[in-house]
């Protein structure tokens, strides 16, 4: 049964800095708000170490979450005015189902993923917290898990959740860019969702919308190699990694008097038992920024010199080093630079093993081949945008990017 939003009163209003006022009227979604899973999401920052980059870009995945439910509201309330039924029930499973879609985010969450939670998706952690969720409240979030799997029958609100063209990336694009001060993100999405459509069950937009699309695609694509996969951002990111798998490879009692009790657990299972394994779960979902954090500071003076060397490394932000080829690094080459800084530096093979890598990176704008953005004609023909829009007959966003990228600390000469 839906919760009965108050007519008049408002239960609270949160000042947002890209949208203004958004107003929660339903008791229901403030409930889950005020849920101490949710709040975690304010101690959880949604670019993770991108702010070592971009100093401003400080934002929480709480600030984000709110933003995509008040953007789910608004193209509810477009898809009703052009006759499309959504129901209130489902209207309010919609917004908790995008309100609650980043809950089982770790902090630096892909770094996370990675290292001390191998195996285990942020989505899958997500699905189930929200079971967790619908169980505490009740059976009163069915619908909202409904939406959110996939498997309620009007497809076309799963897609507002999760799609090529779902509120999330509406929401961090613009977001992401208001903070970091990158303004290629800058998106209209209040156009594309005044143009948004449902043919046949799914999502669609008005071909008056194109061009606005195209930006989105476009900007989309900057963002990620300007931002999400700036070679300085993910030279912290990787160096965070290494501190991880570092931490779980020679993990004992003195590095666990630096970690909070659930860190300390993550670092010695990699993984749940099962799926939905409580215990497992109630130990990840105290995790945030801090502990993570904290531990850093604290093993800078960690006896393992290797441990110590990348925490002070990353906490002084002296970070390592970027070559981009668009050809991959041979592995020959790779164990030579190892050698020689070892030689050079006086260090041990581990630490320049932990010093200088390569990844390879990969970037796709949009592909046809997955959930489809379609465009709808006036004569009711529908094309899948990349087929109708002008841009791809330029540069193809549906092809893949892959830079491979050398790390290395100074003081190695190639």
């Amino acid at each position: 049964m839906v919760s009965s939003p108050q007519s008049i009163n408002t239960i609270k209003t949160f000042n947002d800095p890209i949208y203004g006022f958004i107003t929660i009227t339903d008791p229901l979604i403030f409930k889950l708000i005020e849920h101490p899973y949710f709040q975690r999401l304010r101690r959880i920052t949604q670019l993770g170490l991108t702010n070592l980059v971009y100093g401003g870009a400080n934002h929480s995945r709480f600030q984000h979450a709110l933003g995509a439910m008040n953007l789910m509201h608004s193209a509810i309330s477009v898809l009703r005015d052009k006759g499309i039924e959504v129901t209130p029930e489902e209207e309010q499973a919609s917004k908790i189902a995008i309100l609650l879609h980043d809950v089982g985010h770790g902090p630096f969450s892909h770094a996370l993923e990675n290292t001390i939670v191998q195996g285990v998706h942020h989505e899958s952690i997500s699905l189930m917290v929200f079971v967790k969720l619908n169980r505490e409240f009740e059976g009163q979030l069915e619908m909202a898990l409904d939406i959110y799997d996939g498997s309620h029958p009007k497809h076309f609100l799963h897609q507002l959740v999760s799609s090529q063209l779902d509120v999330d990336r509406l929401d961090y694009l613009k977001r992401d860019s208001f903070f970091t001060g990158v303004t290629e993100g800058v998106i209209g999405s209040e156009r594309i969702i005044k143009m948004l459509t449902v043919v046949n069950g799914n999502l669609a937009v008005e071909a008056k919308g194109i061009y606005s699309l195209e930006k989105f695609l476009v900007a989309r694509r900057l963002m990620y190699w300007q931002v999400y996969l700036h070679k300085t951002v993910l030279s912290a990111e990787y160096m965070l990694m290494n501190i991880l798998i570092r931490a779980k490879e020679v993990f004992n009692e003195e590095l666990s008097k630096a970690c909070s009790p659930w860190l300390a657990a993550m670092l010695q299972q990699q993984e749940p038992t099962s799926d939905g394994d409580p215990a497992w779960l109630e130990q990840f979902m105290r995790l945030d920024d801090y502990d993570i954090l904290y531990a850093i500071k604290i093993w800078q003076h960690a006896e393992d010199a290797v441990l110590a060397e990348l925490c002070t490394r990353l906490i002084e932000r002296q970070l390592l080093k970027t070559r981009v080829s668009d050809d991959p690094f041979s592995a020959e080459q790779l164990k030579e630079w190892r050698e020689k800084y070892a030689q050079e530096q006086g260090v041990s093979k581990d630490m320049a093993r932990y010093l200088i890598f390569t990844k390879a990176v990969k970037n796709k704008a949009y592909s046809a081949e997955s959930e489809n953005i379609n465009i709808l004609y006036k004569d009711g023909a529908l094309k899948d945008i990349s087929d109708a829009g002008n841009i791809f007959r330029f540069a193809s966003l549906e092809a893949q990017e892959t830079k491979h990228f050398l790390y290395y600390p100074n003081g190695i000469s190639f």
